[in-house]
């Protein structure tokens, strides 16, 4: 046997399955969610949205800079504030939030809500027509009252050195569940209490195509990404370097 066979190298942790699992109340991760063609499709629609009218740009909180650069759609996001013009930049209205993004939503909290009874009220069957929405059931006859209805998107796009410190999402006013998908480079994801940035946290590697949903008790955990794992994006997803995050949110506002 070779050295290589000896050091274990060709039996690494990626020859382990990765099983959905809920972190805890109101928290799960779905790897795999996404099909390496869907992840390409929503990567070339990144490379349009970075074209539009809005120009993907480094937020400023508290006077710093974040490392990751930031497009959204349906509302502007800036720290503390939605608005429908991105203010903070240019000026110019923000594209619309796009229909099939609330199908995926919606599958998205299908997919978890079969792993966490504090997600199935918001449990919806995805309408299967037109854009990719990722994995559900076609059966209708779970969907409830009020379905998931999303309206905003924060698409983060972070480079090799870019992280993400631990933090809320606490300024919309609806408390409906966030919507994570991963595509891109692997990361580290820090994901904690809602009391505090400290611990109890757990650290979980998202890989592209992987989704996090979190709701309900945990809708305002804090979480952060605390390093990028660059060369671990797979061939043909659409990203060939760094992480592409998606953020799908209800913000509650009109207008």
């Amino acid at each position: 046997m070779d050295a290589q066979r000896e050091d274990g190298s060709l039996f690494g942790d990626d020859l382990l399955p990765r099983p959905a699992r809920a972190l805890g109340p109101g928290a799960v991760w779905v790897p795999g969610f996404l099909r390496l063609d869907q992840q390409a499709w929503i990567s070339a629609r990144f490379e349009e949205w970075a074209d539009g009218p809005v120009p993907p740009r480094s937020p400023k909180v508290r006077g710093h800079e974040m490392s990751v650069r930031t497009v959204c759609l349906g509302w502007h996001w800036r720290p503390y504030a939605y608005s429908r013009e991105a203010v903070d930049v240019n000026g110019n209205r923000v594209l619309p939030f796009p229909d099939w993004m609330t199908r995926l939503g919606r599958s998205a909290i299908a997919a978890a809500a079969e792993h966490d009874p504090e997600l199935a009220a918001m449990s919806a069957q995805p309408d299967t027509s037109g854009a990719p929405g990722g994995r559900g059931s076609s059966d209708s006859s779970s969907a409830p009252s009020r379905l998931y209805s999303p309206d905003t998107a924060l698409v983060n796009h972070y480079s090799a050195a870019a992280k993400m410190g631990m933090h809320q999402d606490k300024d919309e006013r609806s408390l409906a569940p966030v919507v994570s998908l991963s595509i891109g480079d692997a990361c580290t994801f820090r994901f904690g209490n809602t009391e505090a940035r400290t611990k109890p946290y757990e650290d979980i590697t998202l890989e592209s195509g992987d989704l996090f949903v979190f709701g309900g008790p945990a809708r305002l955990a804090f979480h952060g990404v605390t390093r990028i794992q660059p060369g671990t994006a797979p061939e043909g997803c659409g990203i060939t370097e760094g992480r592409l995050n998606i953020t799908l949110r209800e913000t509650g506002l009109e207008g």
